[in-house]
């Protein structure tokens, strides 16, 4: 590994500490608790610099960037009445929860964006444990990038921590990615920025943890701990690594894994990962979480201090998180067999696509926003990319034709990694969201077993934006 400076900024200097809504009358005459969109403040800078203005998600009269967590276990309801505060219409996306289509939140594919001053109530079952988030699903590029995300976790039905080879207690980390201009503001004026959303997207100068630049994290020497690791940046990739603190992953977009252990962790944006660290013991009271901006060159963004009474390091292998038991297995005998080929961007560029039903050159597509395009067609919402009947398996060809990477993100559903994964997957694994390289190819397989309308997208929301959208129909 190379060497590594401390720092929480790519190429600036600002540090996110946590934000503070401003005030409000609470809000009355509903029973469900309100989960409120509006302006805030926070210090994303130094102290010394000045308050950056955020939007960013409450359930009382204070919230925090990221948002409240919310925390439910398997087979319980989530249930929020969103209440926005925003000057722009919104809507909340329920990242990974395999869920009702009409609860799902992706405006105006499963409802009307919330107008400003309007509500809507969210209530669903969320029935499988792991790690998720929720972040706005309406103009995303812009209003996840002002801080609309937040921590979404369904506890393990059955025990886990505390058992033999487990952990004691859990850490959720959320990763953000920060554009900051002067006087530590976000910089406006470029959520249509075609230049960036042709190459790798709009990239910040701010990484965070959990709100924070580079925060100590304490753990006891030995100490056995479950980290929640969740990517919800707009559009950067990051590569990570827990050096000195035998990392195992055990979880990856919620569904668990059999244990493995890792040296390093690519997450792409909206991916999550479930990692058991074991504190240090041999006296350094020190231990690093560390992020590859694109470099090369690994820099600190969070450092694990260790303090108290060393804890007896557990001998046993570590524990497997109980399995789902709720997902059915794709069966592959005689699948519907989909393609889904990715175009577009900079350096290699697309001749035309389908736009709005109109065949368009690339100079038109530019103009009207689009730069990228899902088997031949630009921002495909005008009908589906497929349908397929309720408990059909699908089994989809993932190729990227252009040199840039893309995380495909399918709502409602879990699948399953193929062969030929790609050199950021692993056969057999399961996932919401596939990170797929350039010039790589990518076969998943899943159930279609939710039925409904679901959003298929690159979470690189900049290409979302321009053109990297589609929907399939589950009848």
């Amino acid at each position: 590994m190379r060497p590594f400076t401390r720092r929480a900024v790519l190429q600036g200097t600002a540090a996110l500490g946590g934000s503070v809504l401003l005030a409000r009358t609470p809000f009355a005459g509903t029973d469900l608790p309100i989960l409120r969109a509006a302006p805030a403040l926070a210090q994303l800078a130094p102290t010394g610099f000045p308050e950056t203005p955020v939007w960013a998600y409450a359930t009382d009269s204070f919230g925090t960037v990221p948002g409240p967590e919310i925390r439910v276990r398997a087979g319980e309801r989530v249930r929020y009445r969103l209440q926005n505060d925003l000057p722009q219409a919104t809507a909340v996306h329920w990242h990974g929860i395999r869920i009702e289509n009409g609860m799902d939140g992706a405006a105006p594919l499963t409802q009307a964006p919330v107008l400003p001053g309007d509500s809507f109530e969210y209530d669903f079952i969320a029935p499988d444990p792991g790690t998720y988030w929720y972040h706005s699903h309406n103009r995303s590029t812009e209003q996840v990038a002002r801080g609309l995300a937040g921590p979404l976790i369904v506890e393990d039905r059955d025990p886990w921590l505390g058992e033999l080879g487990a952990a004691t207690r859990e850490l959720v980390l959320v990763l953000d990615d920060w554009l900051l201009g002067d006087a530590a503001a976000i910089v406006e004026g470029r959520w249509d920025d075609l230049h960036a959303a042709a190459h790798g997207g709009r990239m910040g100068n701010t990484v965070t943890v959990n709100g924070m630049a580079y925060p100590d994290l304490r753990i006891r020497p030995g100490e056995r701990v479950r980290l929640r690791i969740i990517n919800a940046a707009t559009d950067r990739i990051m590569p990570l690594a827990l050096p000195d603190l035998s990392a195992s992953v055990i979880a990856l977009d919620g569904h668990p894994i059999a244990p493995r252990a890792v040296e390093t962790l690519v997450l792409g944006p909206a991916q999550r990962a479930d990692v058991v660290i074991d504190g240090r013991m041999d006296g350094e009271a020190r231990a690093s979480l560390l992020l590859d901006p694109g470099n090369g060159t690994w820099v600190e963004i969070a450092a694990f201090v260790h303090q108290g009474d060393p804890v007896a390091t557990p001998s046993a292998d570590v524990r497997p998180l109980p399995a789902w038991g709720t997902l059915p297995a794709p069966d592959l005998s005689e699948p519907q067999r989909e393609t889904l080929l990715m175009d577009g961007g900079a350096m290699r560029g697309m001749q035309s696509a389908r736009y709005h039903g109109d065949t368009l050159d690339f100079r038109d597509l530019a103009a009207n926003g689009m730069v990228w395009a899902f088997n031949g067609v630009a921002h495909g919402m005008d009908e589906p990319m497929f349908r397929a009947e309720l408990g059909r398996t699908v089994h989809m060809q993932m190729t990227n034709r252009s040199r840039f990477p893309h995380a495909i993100h399918l709502h409602g559903h879990h699948f399953t990694i193929q062969s030929q994964s790609g050199s950021a997957n692993t056969a057999g694994d399961v996932r919401d969201t596939v990170l797929v390289g350039a010039d790589e190819t990518v076969e998943i397989a899943f159930v279609a077993d939710n039925p409904g309308v679901w959003m298929i997208h690159c979470h690189m929301l900049s290409h979302q934006k321009s053109g990297m959208m589609g929907w399939f129909e589950v009848a």
